[in-house]
């Protein structure tokens, strides 16, 4: 007998997950189907284990400056790594809790099995066949690891099982540094671990301005060993794993594989859909709508590749939920794009980064942060803030930075990049002293410069009316 529903939402992460809420605003007749573990990405081996083990080892690896600031004793704190993985592990299993806890309270409603597609609105799971009205699919991604690199076993590990290591070892090579290779690789050089890593291109995290890329790598080579342009090869060595590439050969315990991570497809049944296939299998679709062609399915989540992000995911869970069941509505717009590394200093970008600039019509000003009071006094004084502006009408059009609170930084400037703002309405906030967003402002007055503006009056707010000038 077949099941007659109106939504099936395929994957049970963070965009499906989002989906179901968003889908039963309108509509109990939901069914979810997820073929994986439960928990998200996100929760369970992503942004939330990683920050765990980063805040432990960004804290651990400030121990020379407090000596060097006479906090005597530093020198016996030691890192055990076992004790650190555990800990980590545990704040997991409570981030991961609430998200199981939403499937399971779904009863008949959650199917956990491997689903197909039959048709456009059939499914099969489990042996049992699913009419669906309109299908989501939001079934996520795992990471990339070359086949010949399986051989050597357990000894290659990826962000999907590395917080699963019980006592890692202290040799560890990273190949791809990306944001999940830089802030993991960092994390362990922090915790007193021997790290090589390797990356074929020239840029790390993510990032593309080559000041910025360069004050990041500088911060990276003084506690890791970092080999760019390289492409490197693994084999068996005498009592781990041999890493060559980029004119370096070095032995360690064990390798991050972070080349990257692939949709997961495989088994879906989408040739059955009718519609064509990129080169990653998967179906073209609106980025607007997320809907794939004039079909009742929408393609949600890390799985299209769109933004894979975890706040994007639950943004995009939204609007195909929202979609699919209101299929003539008028789309969303987009929130303004940016991305975080959780690195010491973070690093990442808001709106548009450096190598999405048009190649003309734009203005910049940089901050170097060794030099800025706030990070000279906290020992965090490192890295290069960019920010970026149309040269027409001084609007803020994006940033790329490496800089201590980059975190709250790029929060500040992506609103205020949403919002349309100049650079003379932002030198128009008030910023205290001393903190590091005055930085910011350096930044910002280095850009009205490349403007050519000289402005007749303080940067204060003008009145429009006497009380506006009273102190509030």
């Amino acid at each position: 007998m077949t099941r007659q529903v109106k939504l099936v939402i395929l994957g049970a992460g963070t965009a499906g997950l989002t989906a179901l809420s968003e889908a039963r605003r309108y509509t109990d007749d939901v069914l979810l189907i997820n073929a994986g573990p439960y928990g998200t990405t996100c929760a369970r081996v992503g942004c939330m284990p990683s920050k765990a083990l980063l805040e432990v080892a960004h804290a651990y690896g400030r121990r020379d400056w407090l000596a060097a600031s006479g906090i005597r004793g530093t020198d016996t704190l030691e890192a055990d790594l076992v004790t650190i993985m555990a800990h980590v592990r545990k704040l997991r299993d409570r981030f991961i809790a609430g998200p199981i806890d939403t499937a399971e309270s779904l009863g008949e409603r959650s199917i956990h099995g491997q689903p197909r597609f039959l048709d456009p609105t059939t499914l099969e799971v489990n042996g049992e066949r699913i009419q669906a009205e309109m299908v989501i699919i939001a079934t996520g991604t795992r990471p990339v690891v070359p086949e010949t690199w399986q051989a050597l076993g357990d000894r290659i590990v990826t962000s999907d099982d590395v917080f699963e290591l019980q006592a890692p070892g202290r040799r560890l090579g990273v190949v791809g540094l990306g944001p999940i290779g830089v802030e993991l690789g960092q994390a362990f050089a922090q915790l007193g671990c021997e790290v090589h890593a390797f990356t074929r291109g020239s840029s790390v995290a993510g990032l593309s301005d080559p000041e910025v890329n360069a004050s990041l790598l500088e911060v990276l080579k003084g506690q890791m060993s970092v080999t760019t342009g390289a492409d490197v090869t693994l084999r068996q060595g005498d009592e781990g794993v041999l890493m060559q590439g980029g004119g370096q050969k070095v032995e360690v315990d064990w390798v991050l594989a972070s080349l990257g991570r692939q949709p997961n497809v495989e088994g879906l049944g989408l040739e059955n859909l009718g519609v064509e296939l990129d080169k990653r299998g998967v179906p073209l679709f609106d980025a607007s709508t997320l809907r794939i062609a004039d079909l009742p399915i929408y393609i949600t989540g890390d799985v299209n590749g769109l933004r894979p992000l975890m706040h994007e995911a639950a943004d995009e869970g939204r609007i195909a939920a929202y979609h699919a069941l209101h299929p003539d509505a008028e789309c969303h717009r987009r929130r303004t794009p940016q991305g975080i590394v959780f690195t010491e200093p973070g690093a990442g970008y808001a709106g548009l980064t450096g190598a999405d600039l048009p190649k003309n019509g734009v203005v910049s000003g940089s901050v170097d942060f060794s030099r800025q009071g706030r990070a000279l006094m906290a020992g965090r004084n490192a890295g290069i803030l960019q920010v970026y502006a149309d040269e027409r009408d001084g609007r803020l059009l994006g940033t790329e930075m490496v800089a201590p609170d980059a975190e709250h930084l790029l929060h500040l400037l992506a609103w205020s990049i949403q919002q349309e703002l100049t650079v003379e309405q932002l030198l128009e906030m008030p910023f205290y002293h001393p903190v590091v967003e005055e930085g910011l402002r350096s930044a910002l007055q280095a850009v009205r410069r490349e403007l050519g503006k000289r402005r007749a009056q303080p940067d204060l707010p003008l009145c429009h009316e006497p009380a506006d000038c009273a102190l509030g």
